[in-house]
């Protein structure tokens, strides 16, 4: 009894010495590992007649950045126009503002803390950050559209270290901003910034000391860094604007390269990895499945998704904002066309395609985000809706739906939210570019 009290206490030690958050926590983009799943119970089984109950809704400012949650607080970034109201617009525009980072109770939408500075803006869809917080051991780690990285004391708020990568890397801002999320590796903080031999960049996380830079390009992209352990070594997996990458995560060391150069540089989507599957795809028909090698750090090639006309654009998938969701060999995902589709992992083919999620009509770029949690999907539309529906091989099947928050984006002649909500406390944290919104999808006496 003793030796297992030992054991469980040596545990516990060792979890709060790494900064390991709660199981219902979603201390980032995409989760705790950034894979899109919301692993709570207790959750209701279909939407009541008013829609799931508003626990509480507070006032913010423009941004893409999406929510985090971790210890019972919520992170969240915007830009605060000196108090020009105009609507924003989709072109590559000048604005004068601040980038702000809010802290908020989880539970009661209190405001705990609040840090801003002074940014000025010079990129296209100027709304506001683009990057979710991404929180590790009682820190907080935050990226604006302007390149601003930012280290701050996530129960205080306290500044801890700052850099304007931008300017320290000599690197142009991307016509869309910096939206690479930055990503926490044990000790390191990966991000996404630019310039000869610094597309990639690890900092030590606690001192914000560079550790290693790699790849060099035309463009960086706007895709995020991720971890995958495969061929024997602990690899980080980064689409930029030219080339999808496999490094060294403890050295930067690029292993392999694939050249897939999509429309624009619009690398926006992280790879996913399925078993020993990796699929890449971007804006322009760019798509590919590479299988990951066992026995050494590298891929091959299974199919490549090249089209330029004809009936080979309708293969895969070409997401825009919204990631896909791979699952049992099925690639579930929002194509640039706005259509919501599945297609077949191993082949390419698309096995079904609906604009049901997206409501109903056929628009460029109409988003949808998934997340899966138990035995369905948990989707929420670029109109505010928040869906509950199975996917299979066969086709989507909806359970229910519930207008949770207004879309207030202004883009393609209608109005949007293109921000991925955070899942955690039994409850969806979703933003917009007036306010955020915690909403309970707690089952009942759970």
């Amino acid at each position: 009894m003793r030796s297992t009290l030992h054991t469980l206490f040596a545990i516990a030690i060792l979890a709060a010495a790494a900064g390991i958050v709660r199981a219902d926590d979603w201390p980032q983009w995409l989760g705790p590992n950034r894979e899109g799943v919301w692993r709570e119970t207790g959750l209701i089984d279909k939407f009541p007649a008013g829609g799931p109950p508003v626990v509480w809704r507070k006032p913010i400012a423009g941004g893409f950045a999406g929510p985090a949650v971790a210890d019972g607080r919520v992170f969240v970034a915007d830009y605060d126009t000196d108090g020009d109201k105009t609507p924003l617009p989709d072109k590559r525009s000048k604005l004068k503002g601040k980038e702000r980072v809010h802290c908020f109770d989880a539970k009661t939408g209190k405001e705990l803390w609040k840090q801003e500075y002074d940014c000025d803006y010079d990129v296209s869809y100027p709304a506001g950050p683009r990057c979710t917080p991404t929180v590790s051991g009682g820190k907080i780690y935050t990226l604006g559209a302007m390149g601003h990285l930012a280290c701050f004391d996530a129960a205080s708020g306290r500044p801890v270290w700052s850099k304007e990568l931008a300017k320290e890397y000599k690197t142009p801002v991307p016509q869309w901003g910096f939206a690479g999320h930055p990503l926490v590796d044990g000790n390191k903080l990966i991000c996404l910034v630019g310039g000869d031999g610094t597309t990639l960049v690890a900092f030590d996380k606690d001192t914000g000391k560079e550790v290693w830079q790699s790849l060099s390009g035309k463009e960086p992209g706007y895709s995020s860094p991720i971890v995958i352990d495969a061929g024997g070594k602990r690899q980080v997996v980064i689409y930029t604007g030219e080339s999808v990458n496999g490094l060294d995560a403890e050295t930067g060391k690029v292993y392999w390269t694939i050249e897939m150069e999509p429309y624009a540089h619009m690398a926006i989507q992280a790879p996913r990895k399925s078993g020993d599957y990796l699929f890449a795809s971007a804006v322009g028909n760019k798509a590919a499945l590479l299988r990951l090698s066992h026995d050494k750090p590298a891929v091959t090639v299974v199919w490549p998704a090249d089209p330029k006309q004809g009936s080979e654009a309708k293969k895969a998938v070409y997401p825009v904002n919204a990631p896909p969701f791979v699952e049992d060999g099925v690639i579930y995902g929002n194509d640039t066309s706005g259509v919501y589709m599945a297609v077949d992992l191993l082949t390419g083919d698309r096995l079904w395609e609906s604009v049901e999620p997206v409501g109903g009509k056929k628009l460029l770029h109409a988003t949808v985000f998934q997340v899966k949690n138990g035995d369905r999907f948990v989707l929420f539309n670029e109109l505010g809706e928040l869906i509950l529906a199975k996917l299979d091989r066969q086709g989507y099947h909806e359970i229910s739906r519930a207008k949770i928050i207004e879309p207030t984006g202004d883009s393609w002649n209608r109005k949007l939210i293109w921000s991925h909500p955070a899942f955690a406390n039994k409850c969806v944290y979703a933003r917009n570019d007036k306010e955020i919104v915690c909403v309970s999808l707690a089952a009942e006496g759970k």
